[in-house]
């Protein structure tokens, strides 16, 4: 856990619980914890991988290079038309990231896999 991103997991928000949760899962991977246009960004080797945001209808993780990803479960979702790589997992409450936690490490230890290859999106 970094100190500097405290803050942001302390603050009274609607998401306080579930953005807690997916900090431990997140952390759980052995990601960097670094604070980015002000929210929780993870880091593999100073490449970002995935960053905790929310919105008023949900909290979201968003992977970077989303669009490499296999997507196995049919979970991801392109915040909008012109987003070309990041993709989301959305969540409006913390039973579904509880429920989802083994398949959002899978997706987070494949988005390191794609750093790792140094795969880029076109």
């Amino acid at each position: 856990m970094n100190p500097k991103v405290d803050w942001f997991f302390s603050k009274d928000t609607h998401w306080q619980k579930e953005y807690e949760k997916l900090r431990m899962i997140i952390l759980d991977c052995g990601l960097i914890e670094e604070l980015k246009w002000g929210c929780p960004c993870y880091t593999f080797e100073k490449r970002n991988i995935v960053l905790i945001h929310g919105f008023k209808e949900y909290c979201a993780l968003l992977f970077f290079k989303g669009v490499l990803l296999s997507d196995a479960n049919g979970i991801l979702i392109q915040q909008t038309k012109n987003v070309q790589a990041a993709r989301q997992i959305r969540f409006t409450n913390v039973g579904e990231i509880v429920k989802m936690k083994s398949i959002l490490k899978a997706y987070i230890f494949e988005a390191i896999e794609v750093e790792k290859a140094g795969l880029k999106v076109k």
